[in-house]
């Protein structure tokens, strides 16, 4: 609602200008002889001119809020769980495939699409889930793209058993701020977008180790996450709209271009380069050889901005069913985890928001903003979204771009070698039926 009248305001500033003048003109000065009396007189005849103007800068926003928002209904919203197989012996890399081929930007064909039906980017949700301490996988995607993200799962991984929820288990969490208690979090690129966080390759998944050899990166927070107890509940949303560009052929007034631009520019500047380029030898000899470090990132980069990418935003959120059996402890390691994703002089995640205040005895002297705000979260977790707000104070948890093999990373199928008791697994292998079986009714 504050971006609604920010808005309104700022779009009738200019008439209200002129609305004053006029005022002042008519009530002090219109006895006098004033020299900008014919600037006044235009003004006024102008003044109806600006409401066309004044009223697509009021609708405009909210109307395409709403063709979206139908659209976003039309598409549906379909919750696959996903059963590991016993063994996976394959690396994230194999995840990374599947972000890869289930991309998809939805450009609109023409402006009818895009401005009438609201067709463009829809978001996966790639979601963690401990109900009780039974650790869940899940990815909630738009019903059209179901059947593509089943396939593309059971190519990458022939163990997995994919269902589809007929109820969503987020529907189980109804807010009642006298039974129930919460606290979640924002949790994003702390850095630019352009400075990858580190990823399965640095972990060394690709070169395929033994099982007892490899480091899993998501063992911690699949631990931390069965610990929950019967009235508790942990859940991690990572949000992922396509990274594509925006302009007015697809549904946006202003032009917004991708990632690699910006990772041009860093490269340039830590190379030392002008803008005109200069040779190899220049190069060598006119400034410092670069550090092992600045390599590794200036690789890291490239790499990273050369594959598929999603802007991405990360929601956990820690629950109690029982509000009398709030426990603290539970908090920190939701997004703790997530602090071994992080490269010194690189990048890496961290908290960025959180539903409490700093200094909630200036900020929200009531309390009533808190609870705004995790009744906000609550309803923005079951429908997979996420709002940022706008504004400075905003800015610091906004979407960041990750590419397919930064997600692989934080989300993939993860190998025996996590025991975890409360990650339940498929009891043995699903064999399809052998081919040479007869065909054709019996004899007898």
């Amino acid at each position: 609602m504050k971006d609604v009248f920010t808005g309104a305001f700022a779009a009738i500033a200019i008439p209200l200008c002129f609305g004053v003048i006029a005022l002042v003109y008519w009530f002090f000065l219109r006895d006098s002889e004033i020299a900008f009396l014919p600037a006044i007189s235009l003004a006024l005849f102008l003044l109806p001119l600006f409401l066309p103007v004044v009223l697509f800068y009021l609708t405009y926003d909210r109307w395409m809020e709403f063709v979206r928002t139908m659209f976003y209904y039309k598409m549906g919203r379909t919750t696959l769980r996903i059963k590991l197989p016993p063994e996976v012996l394959k690396s994230p890399e194999a995840m990374e495939s599947v972000f890869t081929y289930v991309y998809a930007p939805m450009n609109p064909d023409n402006l009818a699409q895009a401005y009438l039906d609201g067709k463009g980017k829809q978001t996966i949700s790639l979601e963690l889930a401990s109900i009780g301490g039974e650790v869940r996988f899940y990815i909630n995607v738009p019903t059209k793209l179901k059947d593509m993200m089943e396939s593309q799962l059971y190519s990458q991984y022939p163990g997995i058993e994919v269902e589809e929820e007929l109820l969503d288990y987020a529907s189980e969490l109804q807010w009642d701020p006298e039974k129930i208690d919460m606290m979640g979090f924002h949790v994003v690129k702390k850095e630019a977008s352009i400075y990858p966080i580190k990823t399965y390759i640095e972990f060394g998944h690709d070169r395929l180790p033994k099982e007892e050899e490899k480091f899993e990166p998501m063992a911690a927070l699949i631990e931390f996450m069965a610990k929950a107890k019967p009235h508790e509940r942990v859940y991690i949303q990572i949000l992922c709209t396509p990274h594509a560009k925006e302009n007015f052929s697809n549904g946006y007034l202003h032009e917004k271009g991708t990632w690699e631009k910006d990772a041009a520019e860093a490269i340039n500047k830590k190379m030392m380069r002008d803008q005109k380029g200069q040779s190899a030898a220049e190069e060598t000899e006119s400034r410092p050889m670069l550090t092992g470090g600045e390599r590794d990132t200036i690789s890291a980069i490239e790499r990273n901005v050369s594959k598929v990418a999603y802007d991405v935003a990360i929601r956990t959120m820690y629950v109690t069913l029982d509000k009398t059996q709030f426990n603290p402890g539970m908090i920190a390691p939701t997004f703790g985890a997530f602090t071994q994703y992080s490269v010194t002089g690189r990048n890496g995640l961290g908290p960025r928001w959180k539903t409490d205040f700093d200094n909630s005895w200036y900020e929200d002297v009531t309390g009533k903003k808190k609870l705004a705000r995790k009744e906000q979260e609550v309803t923005d977790f079951k429908l997979r979204k996420y709002w940022a707000g706008s504004g400075r104070a905003n800015d610091a948890h906004q979407p960041k771009t990750m590419s397919v093999e930064e997600l692989a990373t934080i989300y993939h199928i993860p190998g025996s070698s996590v025991l975890t008791p409360g990650l339940s697994r498929i009891a043995s292998k699903r064999q399809n039926a052998p081919g040479n079986l007869p065909v054709g009714e019996l004899p007898f």
